[in-house]
Formats: structure tokens, C-alpha cells, sequence
């Protein structure tokens, strides 16, 4: 007993500092991608946006999908807003809110009905958490790599929000955001597919 006890606590440690040491090396990820978003335009940001969603609305589980969780871009992100506005007409546009350390969901309505929440990106600030089955989720990220990993802001919200749920979970992002191969801790969850405006990983 006292045994596998040891053995249980030294496979803890040894798990905490790896992904302590794999943090660290996702910062430096972190680093380099935002280097590079200081040099980016406007221009450059909607034409890049385009060809993602251009490529999305061609995929059958997109067509399919009735209710679609997105995010709320903000200034460093590929933008999401035109498309939002587009298809909350004819799917069920779902935006994060986040509530302490927990990722939580809500229906979006209008651009006038979000308000800046606790994470200072914008959110529905009015309706009910939606509790039931997301078809289909479009996930940013700082990075995403060919074996479809993902490296986010650090917050875990999406990890925490994806664990043990069956959705279909696309990352998307700029060309630059696509790694060959990034550091990944025991609690990432890795994406179903990466779309780039080059690149589709499946």
C-alpha cells in the first residue's frame, strides 16, 4: 500500500513539472505570436478572415450544424464579427461568458446587447446560460499545430469547458498561428481540425 502510494504521489510531481516546464515553453509560443500581430493590418486581418470562412461554409458540418458557438473577437484575433452577424440570421450563434474561473454560454442576440464581462471581451449580458447539445465549435487560439493542438491565453477556459464533452471542435486562426508542433500539458484538449486560410488540418 505505502508503495503505490509513493509511486502515486512521485507520478504527480513529475506530471506537475512537466507541464509546469511546458508552460513555460507555451509562453514563448505566446511571445512570438504576438510579435508577429503588432505588423498585421486591417486589410490583412479581413482577407485572412475571408478565405477561413469561405472555406467553412463549404463543409458539410457547418451546413448542418443548427447551433454554432463562436467567439467575440477582439483587436489581435482573426475577426469574427461580419460572419456572426451573418449567420446569427440563420443558426443558433452561441458567445462564451466567462463567470470567475468557469466558461459558461449564451445566445447571441444583437451587438448592442453585449457588454464587456470579466475577461474584457465582450458578452450577452442578457438571456439564460444555453445548456443544451452544441452542434459545432469555433475555437480560437494563440497557436495550433498539425497534430491539431492548441495553445490559448492560459486561462484554461476552453479546456475546462471541453472535458468530457463529445462537440466537434475547430480551431481557427491566421497562417502564422499554425505551428509544425507545439508544447501540449495532460489537461489540453486537443481540436477536431485546424482551418487557416492555407491549410485545413483534419
Amino acid at each position: 500500500m505505502g508503495k503505490n502510494l509513493f509511486s502515486a504521489f512521485k507520478n504527480l510531481f513529475i506530471k506537475s513539472f512537466d507541464d509546469e516546464l511546458t508552460d513555460s515553453r507555451k509562453n514563448i509560443v505566446r511571445a512570438e505570436v504576438k510579435a508577429k500581430k503588432q505588423n498585421i493590418t486591417d486589410a490583412y486581418k479581413t482577407e485572412q478572415a475571408n478565405a477561413v470562412y469561405a472555406k467553412i461554409e463549404q463543409m458539410p458540418e457547418f451546413k448542418e450544424a443548427k447551433t454554432v458557438l463562436m467567439y467575440w473577437s477582439v483587436s489581435d484575433e482573426l475577426p469574427t464579427h461580419p460572419f456572426i452577424k451573418k449567420w446569427s440570421i440563420a443558426k443558433t450563434i452561441l458567445l462564451p461568458v466567462v463567470k470567475g474561473q468557469q466558461m459558461t454560454i449564451r445566445p447571441f442576440v444583437s451587438e448592442e446587447m453585449l457588454a464587456q464581462g470579466d475577461s474584457k471581451i465582450m458578452e450577452p449580458m442578457s438571456g439564460n446560460d444555453y445548456l443544451k447539445t452544441v452542434d459545432l465549435v469555433i475555437v480560437p487560439g494563440v497557436a495550433f499545430d498539425r497534430k491539431k493542438k492548441r495553445i490559448g491565453r492560459g486561462k484554461g477556459y476552453y479546456d475546462k469547458y471541453f472535458k468530457n464533452k463529445r462537440i466537434k471542435k475547430w480551431g481557427i486562426g491566421f497562417d502564422f498561428q499554425l505551428y509544425e508542433s507545439l508544447p501540449s500539458a495532460s489537461y489540453d484538449i486537443d481540436m477536431d481540425r485546424i482551418i487557416t486560410p492555407s491549410e485545413t488540418i483534419w
